[in-house]
Order: C-alpha cells, then sequence, then structure tokens
C-alpha cells in the first residue's frame, strides 16, 4: 500500500503543474473575440495550438489547459502581426484551433496598441506629485 501511495504521489503532484508556457512580451496587444464579428478584419491564417491535456491516467485541469492554448494562440499571432484571435473549435485533446486577424483600431471594442516612439524622442513628463489630500473632520459628539 505504501508503495503505491509513493509511485502515485509525483504523478498526482504533476498534475496541477502549468507546463512553464507565459504570454510573450508584447502579446498582451492581442485579444481574443469569442463570439464577435470579425468581418471588418484582415484574416491572417489559422493558428493550431497543442498542451498536455494529461498525465498519465489523470486530467489536466479543463481550465489551466484553455488558459494555455489561449496563451499560445496569442504569442503565435504576435508573430504573425495579428491584432485579434478568435476560437474556430473547443479544444479537443489538448489542441485547439484559432485564426489570426488584423482588425487595427477600427473594429468596434478593440484598442490600439501602445504609440511607437521614434528614436531619440523625449517620453512626456511624469504627472506633478499630488499633495497629501487628507482632510479630517471632527467626530460627532454627543
Amino acid at each position: 500500500m505504501r508503495k503505491t501511495l509513493l509511485l502515485l504521489a509525483p504523478v498526482v503532484l504533476l498534475g496541477g503543474c502549468t507546463w512553464g508556457i507565459n504570454p510573450d512580451p508584447g502579446s498582451s496587444i492581442v485579444r481574443t473575440v469569442w463570439n464577435g464579428d470579425v468581418s471588418g478584419c484582415r484574416d491572417l491564417g489559422k493558428i493550431t495550438v497543442s498542451v498536455m491535456d494529461h498525465v498519465g491516467p489523470f486530467d489536466r485541469n479543463d481550465i489551466k489547459v484553455r488558459d494555455e492554448l489561449q496563451v499560445q494562440a496569442r504569442n503565435s499571432a504576435l508573430s504573425m502581426h495579428a491584432d485579434t484571435i478568435k476560437p474556430l473549435a473547443d479544444p479537443a485533446d489538448g489542441s485547439q484551433p484559432w485564426e489570426a486577424y488584423s482588425c487595427g483600431n477600427h473594429h468596434e471594442g478593440s484598442f490600439a496598441p501602445p504609440p511607437v516612439q521614434s528614436p531619440g524622442a523625449q517620453p512626456p513628463p511624469p504627472p506633478p506629485p499630488q499633495s497629501g489630500g487628507f482632510q479630517t473632520y471632527p467626530a460627532k459628539g454627543g
């Protein structure tokens, strides 16, 4: 009995781990459209991403798997110069197809990436510091 528990412990502990799938720098500008209209966008192509959805006989947490698939799709979209992704189907066996689009800032609900400064341009000055702004009121006496 003890041997079985010792053998299963690492597998169970690994089931809760993340697999090191992190957002690439800049991928935060890629937005995900779940049900939205992308008719005004330029289609840049299909992305298919995959992650491990089980460890041995144990299934990984579905939310973590979906999150990692979205992170990978956003990372891939960034390398395609896309600013929007849309899932084409639900995840199956740890894999999910996505479509990548370039929508620009004309698409409803989208946002523009931060402006790129030209070399040598001075950044805007920081806002002036504010005073303490504290105000006290007398306690209501009785």
